[in-house]
């Protein structure tokens, strides 16, 4: 049995496009996956723990070699936990100016700890700590597009989130785009081709 991880990055409930696509896709897996598990961290539940001043201090207390002791490095230990546990990640992403909402930055701040999600080595650099992981990523936007003017927006969206993934270990990366859904003639066809997409997807991850 195999978990998958929907971590969703949308604050919008019904109205959220990347959340529909998300349903969509987790739908079609539990029909298509019955035995594997699903679990949902919503990233605006409350759980997420910030990224202060006492977890800095921790951090830089494993870089010196010390083991760190405070509640603030406990609650960053749980988190990383509840993401590692899973084997499968399902993220559902909108576009915020241009790049991913702060809260998804926050979760990727909190997770991302040396001898947790990677290792580093002065002569080698970075090596990635999550194996055999595979995942998902549902990216929507508003205004910006692929092939339309500066004007439109820039992705600085798909490019972060997909390099902290590789950057993590993780080398199974698919994704559905829906981008633009508010300024395109198209929005009906294109959220129907992504909604396809995502089952397509969903039956084989």
């Amino acid at each position: 049995m195999s978990t998958v991880l929907h971590i969703s990055a949308s604050p919008r409930g019904e109205a959220s496009e990347s959340l529909a696509i998300a349903r969509t896709f987790l739908d079609t897996y539990r029909e298509t996956h019955p035995e594997d598990e699903v679990v949902t961290f919503d990233l605006w539940d409350g759980t997420l723990p910030e990224f202060g001043p006492a977890a800095a201090a921790a951090k830089m207390e494993l870089f010196a070699g010390r083991q760190p002791s405070s509640d603030a490095w406990d609650a960053v230990i749980r988190t990383f936990e509840r993401f590692d546990a899973a084997d499968k990640y399902l993220f559902s992403v909108p576009m915020w100016n241009s790049t991913v909402p702060y809260i998804l930055k926050q979760f990727i701040d909190v997770v991302s700890q040396p001898g947790m999600l990677f290792s580093f080595d002065p002569a080698q650099g970075y090596t990635g700590l999550l194996k055999g992981k595979k995942a998902a990523v549902i990216y929507t936007s508003a205004v910006y597009g692929d092939g339309l003017p500066p004007s439109f927006g820039a992705d600085f969206q798909r490019p972060y989130l997909d390099n902290w993934l590789r950057w993590a270990g993780v080398k199974d990366i698919t994704d559905v785009q829906f981008r633009p859904d508010l300024v395109t003639a198209t929005g009906d066809e294109d959220r129907a081709t992504a909604h396809d997409q995502a089952r397509d997807i969903a039956k084989n991850f």
